[in-house]
This record gives structure tokens, sequence and C-alpha cells, in this order.
């Protein structure tokens, strides 16, 4: 299947991804992970909920820990202004699909959607802003989040997805093809001039793969790697050191105690440019998952976080082999 041309004039107008919620089983377990040992700063606690921003960034939040069933609330993406909200929730109802305005803490006028798969998105225009911390050095602790990154999510049909949101103006810079049907296996897009602001990758789905945070140098992953070593997080160090083919990225892959995965990430390149050409990657090319490092393990390409009130549907390719890097 041919991938969709470009919109250039997308609907409405989104900047970037914006932040993600978590479920979580216990908050005071995954406020000691997410804050003492991985460095995110807490805008804002309350009973149930803890919102967290990373170092570099000025809204007040971009990851919100809920109390609960654990599972992903909602992904969030930020839009240009308050008029491509109008227009996104006219685009939603054209489509068909579920959408409405609500308010949000911290956020003010949100709407709320959910796509063809029922993956929860939520779309906003203004976030409060808090003052600078980026070279507030005594904060800095942990792996040293500067920003989120991307999400990457299992896809029951990835060619459909990438459909989907390239109508919302979203840009494949990467992919990987099934030389057998001619499907994709998996695509990676972005708005904000990264390699990514989303990823799908073919599997049950729909479900969240991970989370990436951008740290400054590789560095400050092997100083996280010694840190969770030798604090009793070892078992939660899930696949890494290395560098992927794909996007460049030097990686780490951990995971909380509810599933959730995390990957900590730096070194991509910038794809600003409407014309860039999208990167094809053989799928049988090992070098597409891991330029070089340990082969993942079979937790990485099978295990993921629901969406609440999603339903999950198998991939027609599920049965294609895995092609270990």
């Amino acid at each position: 299947m041919a991938l969709p041309a470009p919109v250039l004039y997308p609907p409405f107008n989104i900047l970037r991804l914006s932040h993600a919620e978590l479920r979580v089983a216990d908050l005071a377990w995954s406020r000691a992970y997410y804050v003492d040992l991985l460095g995110l700063q807490i805008t804002h606690e309350e009973p149930g909920a803890i919102y967290l921003r990373a170092m570099e960034e000025r809204g007040h939040h971009s990851l919100i820990l809920r109390q609960g069933k654990p599972g992903v609330g909602t992904l969030g993406f930020k839009l240009f202004s308050e008029d491509d909200l109008d227009r996104a929730h006219a685009w939603f109802r054209l489509k068909g699909l579920r959408c409405g305005f609500t308010e949000r803490p911290f956020m003010g006028r949100v709407l709320e959607a959910k796509d063809p798969w029922g993956v929860p998105l939520e779309f906003y225009a203004t976030m409060d802003r808090l003052a600078p911390i980026h070279q507030k050095y005594a904060l800095y602790k942990g792996v040293k989040p500067l920003r989120i990154d991307h999400f990457n999510l299992f896809m029951p049909d990835v060619d459909k997805a990438v459909s989907f949101y390239s109508e919302m103006g979203f840009r494949v810079t990467e992919y990987t093809e099934d030389a057998a049907s001619g499907r994709l296996w998996a695509a990676w897009m972005h708005r904000k001039g990264g390699v990514h602001d989303i990823a799908f990758t073919n599997g049950t789905g729909p479900r969240l793969h991970h989370t990436a945070f951008w740290v400054p140098t590789p560095l400050n992953i092997i100083d996280l790697l010694d840190l969770m070593s030798t604090t009793g997080y070892l078992a939660n160090i899930e696949r890494g050191p290395g560098r992927h083919g794909i996007s460049n990225a030097f990686f780490l892959y951990i995971r909380d105690q509810d599933g959730h995965r995390t990957e900590i990430y730096c070194s991509d390149y910038q794809t600003c440019d409407p014309d860039l050409e999208p990167i094809k990657w053989d799928l049988k090319d090992p070098q597409r998952q891991t330029l070089w490092g340990a082969p993942a393990p079979r937790s990485w390409f099978e295990l993921g976080s629901t969406f609440e009130g999603a339903a999950l549907v198998a991939s027609e390719l599920a049965a294609s082999p895995i092609v270990a890097p």
C-alpha cells in the first residue's frame, strides 16, 4: 500500500504531542519511580493524582499519574489556537467519531475525542505556563529528563492508522513494510519536526507501547542504569542501552510495576522540511530495530498498556515472524 500524501494544510493545526495520563495501582510507588528515580518534577499533587513536567517544559504538565486500575486515560496534543479547537471538533463530528468539550484543571477548554480504534485523545490550545527551571541545576536528578518526545502504539491495522492520522496533518518520517503483503508493519509520524510525535507498530491493539522522554546525552542513560541497578529497580530495566536504526536514537526501555513502558531517548534528527522523503526499511533488516545492542526481549514485542474503554483487536499481520535484531 502506498503511503498517503502529506497534508500541507490540515483541517486543524496540531503543534505537537503534549501529555499522557497513566492510571497506576499504587500512587506512592509511582511517585518514587517517576519523581525520585527518573527525575520528573511535581507541579501539582492532590489525593489520587500527581502532575509532572520535565526540565525544559513550560507547560504545567506532560504526565499525569492517577490512582486507579492500571491503563491509559488519555493522550494529549497541543493545538495552535482556540479556533483550531473548534475546527477539530467539527472535523471529528464529520467523521462520525465521539467528541465533546470539557474543562480540565490547568488547561481550560479541552476537546475530548476518540480515534476509530477507541484511543482516547484530548486537544487543547492553552495550558498554564510555569516559570522556567531548565537552568535550576540543583533540581536535576535521575536521568535528567528534558521533555516528552513521543508516543508509540500497537495498532491492528497500521495502514489505516497512518491514513487517519495523516488526515490530521501528521507526516511519515520512516516506515517498515511487510514485503509479502505490501502492508505497513510500522510507521513514525510527526508534527513538531522530530522523527515522531506518534508511531504505530503492528500488533494487537490499540495499546500504548511506550511514552518517551528526551534526555541530554547517552551518559544520562548510563547514569540511570547505574542508579536503577543499585536502588532496587534492576528488574524494571527491559531493553537497552542501544541505538535504533530507525530514528538513529540512543535508547533505553524501562517498565514500571503497572507495566507502563517508558523510553529514555536522545539523538534523533530534524524533519521539519515538508518535502522530506520518508525512509523505508525492510522488515528483514535487523538494524531497523537495533543498529547495535542486545536483542529485544519478547516482552518488548508483546506487552503494552491498554486504553480505557477501547476494545482490543488482533492484527491480521500478527502471525508474521518477528525478525530479531
